[in-house]
């Protein structure tokens, strides 16, 4: 008697089980095969003779056989046990068989962007399959963005990618997007870039605002001159915990970082000591916002003079 085919993903270098059940008789020889290669034979008597290839990864649970179980059981599943399997159980009933479809995903884990000297923006992710989707946008819209990516798999089957694009002008937020082959995922990152003039001794407020309907985020500012940032504070949406490393010199305003405004105030900035680039991340469920913000705090005497 033969079923529909179950359809079963499994997670790459996990364990993962693929369902099979039948009518119980006491004396049913059980045979498990991929492709029509043949991985498990096993009686209740015993017999286990599964090829040298899975002889440490496939089982099946002797308790479960008098209750009509054979399920078969697959540890450290790689991208090679993809395919049709089929369970034939054989015994004084007759001949029962069910169809297994299995499916590998290893799902994105983080997507990352970073921008270079030579004014373009990367889009980066690994260890990831099948081969994701990669979609680039901007806010607002523009045409002819005309990325570059480059996918390729490693030894084990996994694939990386790096798109690259040209940077436009500073006004745009740069937007990408990866989907799951299987539909399982949508990872969204973006990045937007702006300048900012401030008065020493002046509060500043150097705006960041998260994407529309992002919840249970986290957010982390860094300041730096150099390549090398230092944080200056970091809060949880879910905990509503701040901790803040520029205690009195810098602040959120806790009644608005819950509505996803993460603007950080500068309290009485220094012109020499402020100035460099700070960057704003908000992190969320599969979503990394960016806000890269270069501040000039300018002393008095470098503001510009205006006439009567």
């Amino acid at each position: 008697m033969v079923g529909l085919d179950a359809h079963v993903t499994c997670l790459f270098s996990e364990d993962c089980v693929l369902p099979c059940n039948f009518k119980p008789s006491g004396n049913e020889i059980i045979r498990w095969y991929l492709h029509k290669v043949l991985l498990l034979s096993q009686s209740q008597q015993g017999g286990d003779q599964p090829p040298q290839d899975h002889r440490t990864r496939t089982y099946l649970l002797q308790d479960q056989l008098s209750r009509g179980i054979a399920s078969l059981h697959l540890s450290q599943c790689g991208i090679k046990d993809r395919g049709r399997y089929r369970c034939l159980v054989n015994s004084t009933l007759g001949q029962q068989e069910s169809f297994v479809i299995m499916k590998v995903e290893a799902p994105i884990k983080m997507v990352t962007m970073e921008k270079s000297m030579n004014r373009e923006i990367q889009c980066l992710s690994k260890d990831i399959f099948p081969a994701p989707r990669v979609q680039w946008s901007t806010l607002p819209p523009k045409d002819n963005l005309r990325p570059i990516t480059h996918m390729g798999p490693n030894a084990e089957g996994l694939y990386s990618f790096q798109s690259t694009m040209r940077m436009f002008e500073n006004t745009l937020t740069y937007i990408c997007t990866v989907n799951s082959t299987y539909g399982s995922q949508s990872w969204r990152s973006s990045l937007q870039e702006r300048g900012l003039i401030g008065e020493a001794g002046q509060e500043l407020s150097i705006p960041c605002i998260a994407p529309q309907n992002l919840q249970n985020f986290s957010l982390t500012w860094t300041f730096s001159r150099t390549n090398d940032p230092t944080v200056i504070l970091s809060y949880d949406s879910r905990t509503r915990r701040t901790s803040n490393l520029w205690e009195g010199r810098a602040g959120l305003e806790q009644d608005q970082v819950l509505t996803g405004d993460g603007s950080l105030l500068l309290h009485n900035p220094e012109s020499r000591e402020q100035t460099g680039t700070y960057t704003c991340t908000f992190t969320g469920f599969q979503s990394r916002h960016v806000v890269q913000t270069q501040v000039n705090i300018r002393s008095r005497s470098q503001l510009p003079v205006t006439g009567a």
